[in-house]
């Protein structure tokens, strides 16, 4: 099988020869060794077999979201600012909200070392900043989205894999808005006024979501953001509140154009499951094992393996810091629990990507016994 046809039998529940594997971010999201951009950690030499080898032997996913022009109503502009300069060899981005007379500030620093974005301060820090937020027009977030970067990159990668759209869900983007501190005093102390921000947020997303998942059918969605709700951060309940009820439609939009819609949600899952489950999605990653995740991969393959694809279970850490011959052992067991019994379907796939300049010999060899194990 090509590996767009194995990606494609295993979203739909058919037999595969082999199961697939993914390196997620790495094959997923653009990446440009021959960029020299200070800030460009893959143009490192030592990253250079990790890409080759995600390029030539893995079951490529294009993680990719559709591009974005305003709309014709669109008054973004009239109300949020910023600017970008580096200080003291970050780059430091400032995004201003004006309205009723007042500024709310973000501020995000990027470090040339690191492939991560830091926050180092949030929008919204206090229920009257929210009040304020909710005075913002729907029309400031009304984007109109196009297919045309999606078509192009499922030509590109041929069959050599498959393009996934990837989307924040409204919990994602609310609570963003704030620290985590204090989005937790909101979601918890103000669900009125928290729900009043998903409805937002919902109404900005949810056209989107059906544009594109009509003019780009049947094919992979990755959610992200109900994490936000798990154990330890909020209660189950909550979670039913804040992602069941306002994920689900986008989950609706998804498959009635013939789409798999693919719940990202990192951590412990287990008193969620059930959620997920109502959603009916179509498949879950990243399963983490147990201390960083709550439940085994057998528990849920077993439990919810008819229902869902199971994306995941190999820590990235695990990857970055454990011994070879260990770390071979631990794979074997989750390719063990992922393919045991019956099931939907499993694609063997770490839990995140590393985001240092700098990739070890280590790593590469237990990137490389994925590969060996899986028989790609």
């Amino acid at each position: 099988m090509t590996s767009r046809e194995r990606l494609m039998a295993t979203l739909r529940g058919d037999p595969v020869d082999r199961p697939a594997v993914s390196f997620y971010e790495i094959g997923g999201i653009p990446m440009d060794p021959s960029d020299p951009d200070p800030f460009n950690i893959y143009n490192d030499p030592s990253w250079q077999p990790l890409l080759s080898l995600a390029e030539e032997k893995t079951d490529l996913i294009r993680m990719r979201s559709p591009h974005m022009q305003p709309s014709p109503d669109n008054c973004h502009d009239e109300f949020f600012r910023s600017h970008r300069e580096i200080v003291n060899g970050s780059w430091i981005t400032r995004n201003e909200l004006h309205i009723c007379g007042r500024t709310l500030a973000e501020v995000i620093r990027r470090d040339p070392g690191i492939d991560t974005n830091w926050t180092i301060e949030h929008l919204l820090k206090s229920p009257e900043d929210l009040e304020l937020y909710l005075q913002v027009p729907d029309e400031a977030f009304e984007w109109i989205p196009s297919v045309n970067n999606l078509i192009e990159s499922e030509q590109e990668v041929g069959e050599r894999g498959i393009v996934m759209v990837d989307t924040s869900d409204p919990l994602c983007n609310a609570a963003a808005l704030f620290s985590l501190q204090d989005y937790l005093l909101v979601a918890f102390n103000r669900p009125d006024l928290f729900h009043r921000l998903l409805e937002k947020c919902s109404r900005a997303l949810y056209p989107r979501i059906e544009k594109v998942s009509h003019e780009f059918p049947g094919r992979l969605w990755r959610i992200y953001g109900p994490e936000y709700a798990t154990v330890p951060y909020l209660p189950p309940r909550l979670f039913e509140e804040y992602v069941e009820r306002y994920t689900t439609p986008i989950v609706q939009a998804i498959q009635a154009h013939g789409g798999y819609a693919r719940i990202h949600c990192h951590g412990r899952i287990r008193d969620v499951l059930p959620s997920i489950s109502r959603m009916n999605a179509d498949a879950l990653d990243p399963i983490e094992p147990p201390a960083q995740g709550d439940i085994s991969l057998r528990e849920v393959r077993e439990q919810y393996g008819d229902q869902m694809v199971l994306f995941g279970n190999i820590e990235v850490s695990d990857i970055e810091n454990m011994d070879p011959a260990e770390f071979e052992a631990k794979a074997r067991q989750s390719i063990h629990e992922g393919t045991a019994g019956t099931g939907r379907g499993f694609v063997l796939m770490p839990t995140a990507s590393p985001y240092r300049r700098t990739i070890t010999g280590r790593t590469l060899l237990n990137y490389l016994t994925l590969i060996r194990l899986i028989g790609a």
